[in-house]
């Protein structure tokens, strides 16, 4: 009965790792179903997009966005990232920890469980009773590191004597949210089983947009112009423009 309950236990357990060799051949991805909910994603991925790139060149030309001390400190902290993933092969295993531990958090947040953790420089696994689309995917729009040091940050200002420093915030914040984006991009060119899970094209989708919304909450807080209930204005706005675009063109395909 014990050895029955062994092998019933291993099979409720699954493996989450990131490999530097690809996709083993024959995994077959969950993508059926999930790739017509992609096409659905698509429309707000583009009013997202819109609305980001919008705001960014109002902020950037009419409010010189990019000659203040924080455009440029984050742009240093984007700029050292660069130079250290491309002189620095081995910080790979530095990215590699933070693609299983955000796994493993987000397991811990599905209230799931891990079983095994281990991490090298050949790749890193995860062995865990709990697994969906956030859990799989979450390494690749959740920047652990970038977590970290707002978390760090705001923890430092609890201590007696220490005030903000928006410009060390946000240079930390473009080291590693660049760290976390090379990496990111890297990973899912080589091609990972993460990403098959449901499918390249709905994990691309859903990537692209987490990531963009995180991209456009960032400038909301950086940028003095850029509000978030002017960005929500907008975002509706552009929102009811397309759909009214969509409904115009209709006719046209009957």
């Amino acid at each position: 009965m014990s050895s029955k309950r062994s092998r019933s236990a291993k099979k409720s357990l699954t493996s989450l790792y990131v490999s530097f060799t690809g996709v083993e051949p024959g995994y077959v991805p969950k993508r059926w179903v999930k790739f017509p909910i992609a096409l659905l994603l698509l429309p707000p991925c583009w009013v997202l997009s819109l609305t980001f790139f919008s705001a960014m060149l109002n902020t950037t030309l009419n409010d010189f966005f990019w000659a203040s001390p924080v455009f440029w400190f984050f742009s240093g902290g984007c700029a050292i990232a660069a130079i250290l993933c491309e002189g620095l092969p081995k910080l790979v295993i530095v990215y590699v920890l933070g693609h299983e531990l955000t796994h493993a958090l987000w397991v811990w947040l599905h209230g799931g469980r891990v079983h095994d953790f281990r991490v090298g420089w050949e790749g890193g696994h995860i062995i865990t009773d709990k697994t969906n689309t956030w859990v799989v995917l979450a390494p690749y729009f959740f920047p652990f590191y970038t977590a970290g040091w707002i978390i760090a940050y705001g923890l430092a200002l609890l201590i007696p004597g220490v005030s903000a420093q928006s410009e060390s915030l946000f240079f930390g914040i473009g080291l590693t949210w660049t760290f976390h984006m090379i990496y990111t991009v890297r990973m899912i060119k080589k091609g990972q089983p993460d990403i098959e899970y449901g499918g390249v094209f709905f994990s691309i989708v859903v990537i692209y947009f987490l990531n963009l919304a995180l991209i456009s909450a960032l400038l909301i807080v950086a940028s003095p112009s850029v509000t978030w209930t002017g960005f929500a204005r907008d975002l509706l706005e552009n929102a009811m423009n397309f759909s009214a675009a969509v409904v115009n063109a209709i006719p046209r395909f009957q």
